[in-house]
Parts: structure tokens; C-alpha cells; sequence
């Protein structure tokens, strides 16, 4: 299981191409692999924006400025090399999707990384029978 949110600043929801985002985010939690074996399976990757409306940042005085922050949450017992390549690639998507906002606004983008234990969650998937069929 991996699921990702972005919240981020509602000034960014036109200029963030975040349905484009978010595609690029999935695809590479599904492409990713150690060891030649995928990290995440497919059926249970999951990336979703969602806008604040409401929010404040810094002092207020950069009439521009923006955010966008990432909770990734995944189901415990990763190596921690595909802890790290998951977080350092994803932020890397981030940080070049935002380039340009970035050299031409405030903008601060953070990515928070939180591993749960499988016994604190209930599933009820078939998205990975769906996927698999021939």
C-alpha cells in the first residue's frame, strides 16, 4: 500500500497541473523496483490533490506565495533503500514539476513520510485481481 496526498495552496490550482502531477507521482511508485522486484503493487497505489482554500503562509505578506505538501503513508517492512529511492524520487518529481513556479514565486514543497503497521488498517481492494487479469 502506498497512498500519497498533496495539499497545497489553492493559488496553485491552475499553474499546478496537479491532475498531471499526480499521474507522474503514481507511475513512478508503480515503475519502482529494488532489486528487480516492484516496491509498491500496482493495485494499491493511490495519489490525490487536494486544495486549501483557507491557509496562511509565513506572515501573509507574499501575496503570491504557495505550497505544496506531500503525506506519503506505506504499510510497513521496506527495505530502507526502497524507503529512501520512494521519498528522494517522489520529492525529485516534485521539486522539476514546480521549476518554473519555483523560479518565478514563493513557493515551499515538502514531503512527509509516514510507515504504518498492517495491523492498524482495513482493506477491501480488488483492484490487484483486476489489474492481474489476462
Amino acid at each position: 500500500m502506498s497512498h500519497m496526498t498533496l495539499e497545497y495552496s489553492a493559488n496553485l490550482r491552475t499553474a499546478g497541473r496537479f491532475g498531471e502531477l499526480c499521474r507522474e507521482l503514481a507511475r513512478y511508485m508503480v515503475e519502482l523496483r529494488i532489486a528487480g522486484q516492484p516496491v509498491f503493487p500496482a493495485g494499491g497505489v493511490r495519489v490525490r490533490a487536494i486544495a486549501c482554500d483557507d491557509y496562511c503562509i509565513a506572515d501573509g505578506s507574499i501575496a503570491d506565495a504557495g505550497f505544496v505538501h506531500a503525506i506519503l503513508k506505506i504499510g510497513a517492512g521496506r527495505s530502507d533503500a526502497a524507503k529512501t529511492a520512494t521519498c528522494s524520487g517522489l520529492f525529485d518529481i516534485m521539486k522539476k514539476h514546480f521549476a518554473s513556479l519555483y523560479a518565478e514565486r514563493g513557493l515551499a514543497l515538502s514531503l512527509e513520510f509516514i510507515e504504518f503497521s498492517e495491523s492498524g488498517t482495513l482493506k477491501h481492494n480488488n483492484l490487484h485481481a483486476r489489474l492481474n487479469k489476462p
